[in-house]
C-alpha cells in the first residue's frame, strides 16, 4: 500500500506519495502558475482517478483528470463546466469536486454559486438548474474569497439527498435529487446582519459528515462551530472549550462520527492561530469537549489553514489509523499518521496551500 497526497496551491499542484505516511516523495508543480482550489482522489471503480479544478489567469478555469496517478492529465476541450447561455454567466472558479453516491457521478461546486453534475467521472458537467434558479440566489453574497459553493455532501445512503454550503448563503439541502432546495440554517448565527438569525445568508465556511451517521453534520461558520443531529434541520453550538470559534476547515474522523477536528484562528479580523501556535483541536464526543493537539506542529506560526486544506484519508478502511493532513498559506504542509497525536512536515516553501486530498491506495 501507499498513500497519495494532492496539494493544491495558488501556483500549481504537488503530488506526494508515501509507503508509511511519514516519509514522502513530492513531484510538481503540476499545472504550474495555475491556482488549484479543488482536488479529488476518486478511488471507485474502474480505478483511481485524480481530479483538479484549476484556474489559469490567462486561459481561465478548467477541470482536469488523470488515470495514471498524475503522470499525464486530460481535460475537456473548451471546458468541462460551462454555464448555459441563458444564464448570462461565466465560470470563475471551481471550488469543490466530490464523488457522488452513484457510480460515475462527480459533483462540482463553483463560483459563482452553482452546483454541477457529471455522469462520466468528471469529464463533462450539467448545471443543477433548480438550485441556480432558486429565488434566494439574487441575495447570496460574496464572502471574502468570492461567492461560491465550497461544500458538497452527498447522502451515502440516499442518492436523492444532498447538502451544499456556500459563502455567503449558508446551507441548502435537497431530498428529491436536486429538483428542489431548502435553506437549512436554523441555529447558525450571522452576527454581521441586523437580524443575526436569518433564514439564509450565513457565511458557512465548511460542513463535514460521516457516512455511518448521515443525519449528523458538523459546521465551521464565520464565527461559530456547530453540530446538527437531525439532518441539518437545526444546529447547536459546540464551540465551548475552543480557544476561538473562528476558522475555516472542519474534519470528521473517517471511522468515528463522534470524532471531529478544527483549526481555530483568533477572529475574522485577526486571522492567525491563537497565541501564534499551530494547533489542531480534537473532540471525541461530538463537540462536547475538546483537547489540543500540538506534538510536531510549529510555533510561532502566523498562517491560516483554509477550508479545504485540512483533510483526513481513508486509512481505517485499509486497517490503518486515520491519517490527517493540513496545509497552510505559508506553503507548509503537515501530516499525522496517528490520528493527530503527532505531526511531521511534508513540505515547506510551497506557494500558499488552498486544498489537500489524501487516499490510501492498495
Amino acid at each position: 500500500m501507499e498513500t497519495m497526497l494532492l496539494i493544491g496551491t495558488r501556483k500549481g499542484m504537488w503530488i506526494g506519495r508515501s509507503p508509511d505516511r511519514r516519509e514522502w516523495t513530492l513531484t510538481g508543480p503540476h499545472f504550474p502558475m495555475t491556482a488549484v482550489y479543488a482536488a479529488c482522489i476518486d478511488t471507485r471503480e474502474p480505478g483511481p482517478r485524480l481530479l483538479a479544478g484549476t484556474m489559469n489567469e490567462h486561459f481561465g478555469p478548467q477541470v482536469s483528470w488523470s488515470d495514471d496517478l498524475g503522470e499525464t492529465w486530460s481535460s475537456t476541450p473548451e471546458g468541462g463546466i460551462r454555464f448555459p447561455e441563458d444564464t448570462e454567466t461565466a465560470l470563475e472558479q471551481v471550488w469543490q469536486l466530490t464523488p457522488g453516491t452513484e457510480p460515475g457521478v462527480v459533483w462540482a461546486g463553483t463560483q459563482p454559486s452553482a452546483l454541477f453534475r457529471s455522469d462520466d467521472r468528471g469529464e463533462t458537467y450539467e448545471i443543477v438548474r433548480a438550485l441556480w434558479d432558486h429565488p434566494h440566489r439574487p441575495e447570496w453574497g460574496a464572502g471574502y474569497g468570492g461567492q461560491a459553493i465550497h461544500t458538497i455532501v452527498p447522502d451515502p445512503k440516499d442518492p436523492d439527498a444532498m447538502l451544499v454550503a456556500m459563502s455567503t448563503g449558508g446551507v441548502y439541502r435537497t431530498a428529491d435529487a436536486g429538483a428542489s432546495w431548502a435553506p437549512s440554517n436554523k441555529g447558525i448565527k450571522a452576527y454581521f446582519f441586523p437580524d443575526p438569525w436569518p433564514e439564509f445568508g450565513q457565511c458557512v465556511h465548511k460542513v463535514a459528515a460521516h457516512p455511518d451517521k448521515p443525519e449528523r453534520f458538523y459546521a465551521q461558520n464565520h464565527h461559530g462551530v456547530y453540530r446538527s443531529d437531525d439532518g441539518g434541520d437545526t444546529w447547536t453550538s459546540i464551540a465551548d472549550g475552543l480557544p476561538s470559534d473562528f476558522g475555516f476547515p472542519i474534519v470528521v474522523h473517517p471511522s468515528n462520527p463522534d470524532t471531529v477536528y478544527v483549526f481555530p484562528l483568533v477572529a475574522d479580523s485577526d486571522r492567525m492561530p491563537p497565541d501564534a501556535k499551530a494547533r489542531v483541536w480534537r473532540s471525541d464526543d461530538a463537540g462536547e469537549t475538546w483537547r489540543e493537539l500540538s506534538d510536531g506542529l510549529p510555533e510561532p506560526f502566523y498562517a491560516a489553514v483554509m477550508r479545504d486544506a485540512f483533510r483526513a484519508d481513508d486509512g481505517p478502511a485499509h486497517g490503518l489509523p486515520a491519517g490527517l493532513y493540513l496545509g497552510a498559506r505559508d506553503g507548509t504542509v503537515y501530516a499525522s499518521a496517528d490520528e493527530g497525536a503527532t505531526w511531521s512536515q511534508v513540505a515547506s516553501h510551497l506557494p500558499d496551500v488552498m486544498s489537500v486530498r489524501a487516499a490510501v491506495l492498495p
